[in-house]
């Protein structure tokens, strides 16, 4: 194919099946050398598993590429170090970081246990916490050495964590903090050579394939809307040295569509000069929510 990231080195967690696979083949044949990172684990979490990390990393040297699996915990601060440690080991370096590894426990709020909130927050924002920071603190040592660093940090958020999701309380919860994260690395890390942005992707995948299952599920011919690898060339381009100059962003991409997500932002305003009697908030409200473009639907609504 091409080779818009060729002679990068890219991590990509989850990478053993569903939309990582897909990032990982594509990264691989633009090119880079790819540290296929997996534990193998079902999508609640539970067990772990070797085989998908090297069956991916076998399927890319079978074409010709390089890479290299990594089951390291990436929830894990010192699984983490590891995993960029892999990198380094393997390839030499380090240029893209992509953190896609997750898992669910989808249940109504009320219904919701404290075990499976905390399982939930570990892996998505322990899991994007944790090997962005290994990476970055290599990156930014690179930068006040002298070398030229050019480094892609990508996240993958969630509509759910954009604009919610009925029974993902802990899902949108953790996906919309990863939004956040992105803006804060943005904002700090530019200095360095380093950018970060974010995807809110919508693909069938094992997340998927229980709720939307017949939604998504693979037409008989013509164009598959909800392939995986339609989200992966956006990736693979965010990881490339072409996307330098676009940092903070968070993207939504399903089948052919690539879009731009439009966070939250300071909207219409009424001061009254002085402080507010609680009597009046509702007046300043109703003429607040008037000016105001409606929110999205929360999904499942």
């Amino acid at each position: 194919m091409g080779g818009s990231c060729q002679g990068r080195v890219a991590i990509i967690t989850g990478a053993g099946r569903g939309l990582g696979r897909a990032h990982a083949l594509l990264f691989a044949a633009e090119g880079a050398r790819v540290v296929v990172n997996d534990v193998g684990v079902a999508s609640d979490g539970t067990g772990g598993d070797a085989g998908p990390a090297e069956q991916v990393a076998q399927q890319i040297r079978a074409a010709g590429g390089e890479a290299v699996a990594d089951t390291h915990d990436v929830a894990d601060w010192d699984g983490a170090g590891a995993l960029v440690q892999t990198a380094l080991d393997h390839f030499g370096g380090l240029d893209t970081l992509v953190c896609n590894a997750g898992i669910l426990r989808d249940r109504m709020f009320v219904s919701s246990s404290v075990e499976e909130w905390d399982a939930v927050m570990h892996v998505h924002l322990r899991g994007h916490y944790c090997p962005a920071r290994h990476a970055t603190a290599w990156w930014r040592a690179q930068a006040k050495a002298g070398a030229t660093v050019d480094a892609r940090l990508i996240n993958t958020s969630s509509g759910a964590g954009l604009q919610g999701s009925i029974a993902q309380a802990a899902y949108a919860a953790a996906k919309g903090g990863i939004a956040a994260l992105t803006l804060v690395q943005a904002a700090e890390l530019g200095r360095y050579g380093i950018t970060a942005n974010a995807l809110a992707p919508a693909a069938r995948t094992r997340m998927t394939e229980g709720p939307f299952a017949e939604m998504m599920k693979a037409p008989q011919d013509g164009f598959d809307a909800w392939d995986p690898a339609n989200v992966s060339p956006l990736v693979v381009w965010l990881g490339s040295a072409a996307s330098r100059a676009v940092t903070g962003r968070v993207f939504e991409t399903q089948g052919g569509v690539i879009s731009l997500a439009d966070g939250w932002r300071t909207g219409p305003a009424v001061d009254k000069g002085a402080r507010w009697e609680p009597g009046e908030v509702g007046d300043a409200v109703a003429t607040l929510l008037g000016q105001a473009a409606a929110p999205q639907k929360v999904y499942g609504t």
